[in-house]
């Protein structure tokens, strides 16, 4: 009797599937980035959190999800709050709100170092999710603010890892200045599109190998 009591008091008292990722999407959009190119970083981005495999993964992990625009200095804005990806239900309306998500900036400076720091500051809202990653997108270097590199300190201190995609459709060598200045922590990597129009393939084939937890490197 005492035997099958603990054993019910410990399932009752079993903590919820813990959070196993918290995901911030950082999405550029700096002067750089005309309206066909920030609809077609939405549009990709939405499709690759419906992929199968990533849309499952995220689902099981019991992921939290976070978009956020950026551009110059003093300019970072969270457009969809940390939500939940407990169920499809809840992946496909998250999907569905990125896509939809309008514009809030279209003239201003590229400050990669001010949207890392900013975006650091809401891991405190989740600090029960096991992997802290940013996901950032970019298509210059940083040209205003704080310097990237500026930022790994406070990232260490919190556990947060930076991924990015570099999006060279004017400049060739990003994905170089991308791998040596902004990523940051263990396994983080950069993935490289020759254009936007290379775009949504590349996030979905990115979003697979961190939301899988695949082998980390630079290509």
């Amino acid at each position: 009797m005492l035997l099958r009591f603990l054993t019910l008091f410990l399932c009752l008292t079993r903590p919820a599937v813990a959070c196993d990722l918290a995901l911030a999407l950082a999405v550029d959009v700096s002067g750089s980035v005309d309206s066909s190119e920030y609809r077609i970083q939405m549009d990709g981005l939405a499709a690759g959190l419906r992929d199968p495999v990533v849309s499952e993964a995220l689902v099981r992990g019991q992921a939290q999800v976070m978009l956020v625009q950026w551009t110059g200095e003093s300019r970072q804005r969270v457009t969809i709050p940390w939500t939940k990806i407990d169920s499809f239900i809840a992946l496909e309306k998250f999907a569905d709100q990125v896509a939809q998500d309008p514009r809030v900036w279209r003239n201003f400076s590229t400050a990669i170092g001010e949207a890392l720091e900013a975006t650091l500051l809401r891991f405190d809202e989740v600090a029960e999710c096991r992997r802290l990653l940013i996901d950032i997108s970019g298509d210059g270097v940083s040209n205003e603010g704080i310097e990237p590199t500026q930022i790994h300190g406070l990232l260490k201190d919190r556990g947060v890892t930076v991924n990015a995609i570099a999006i060279e459709e004017s400049e060739p060598d990003l994905t170089a200045y991308f791998f040596e200045n902004v990523i940051f922590g263990e396994g983080a990597f950069v993935v490289s599109a020759s254009g936007f129009a290379d775009y949504p393939e590349r996030i979905r084939k990115k979003l697979l190998r961190e939301v899988t937890q695949q082998s980390a490197g630079f290509r």
